[in-house]
């Protein structure tokens, strides 16, 4: 009898994990989900007008954009390994210390303990060691990981310009079509009266070749930054 009473209970608390697992699972999804729709909504909004992208408190600067699109859904969501900290997303590594790379390459080191649910997924720097045809398979390596969520920094020199760009990958890297789709603001835009003024996009579809064009140049590189697994729902 004692025997099956440890196997009735052994069974429920597996039981129990695997529910853990998928209200885990759940709650990322979720997350994911109204980062997402946050930034279609924006889109809709906007509806093809150029938004002012100029000041520090300006929302539709590409970073501020990613940013605001986690903090508006953050405080419905934690992580299981601490549940009792807010959610955070760090800001861009600091100019001076990101050398000898150029700025925009990737977050600050912020540590889960301190709030920050996020993981580096894949990450590239261009070495001078490798040729660049070398650089551009590692570089094609990072792209063809990308996961519906991810959120993704870089620092380009392409046809919309020269620096720091963020934004939100919102479908997996589809390897028939070799494109991903994303969504974020500024990487198009335009000067009015001597401000900059932003596209937002949502929906964005590239060849992951466009990327690799993008940030593939010396001192330049990218880091593809993903949700950890235990997201969970911030229960009251």
């Amino acid at each position: 009898m004692r025997r099956a009473w440890v196997w009735l209970t052994v069974a429920a608390l597996c039981l129990g994990m695997v529910s853990a697992a998928f209200a885990d699972e759940e709650a990322r999804d979720a997350m994911i989900d109204r980062i997402i729709s946050t930034a279609e909504d924006l889109y809709m909004k906007a509806d093809g007008r150029l938004q002012r992208a100029q000041y520090s408190g300006d929302i539709y600067v590409c970073k501020n954009f990613t940013v605001y699109l986690f903090r508006q859904i953050r405080d419905d969501f934690r992580m299981a390994e601490y549940p009792d900290v807010e959610l955070v997303i760090p800001d861009n590594l600091p100019k001076k210390e990101c050398a000898p790379y150029a700025y925009g390459i990737c977050w600050k080191d912020v540590s889960a303990a301190q709030g920050n649910p996020f993981e580096v997924a894949a990450s590239f720097r261009y070495d001078d060691s490798l040729s660049m045809a070398e650089n551009k398979t590692i570089a094609r390596e990072l792209m063809m990981q990308v996961e519906r969520g991810d959120y993704f920094q870089m620092s380009a020199d392409y046809y919309y310009g020269v620096g720091a760009h963020s934004l939100v990958f919102i479908s997996n890297y589809d390897p028939e079509t070799k494109t991903v789709r994303w969504t974020d603001s500024n990487m198009k835009g335009q000067k009015k009266n001597g401000e900059r003024y932003a596209l937002v996009q949502y929906d964005a579809e590239k060849d992951i070749d466009w990327f690799v064009d993008a940030f593939c140049h010396k001192t330049r590189g990218a880091t593809l930054y993903r949700l950890r697994d235990d997201i969970l729902f911030n229960e009251p």
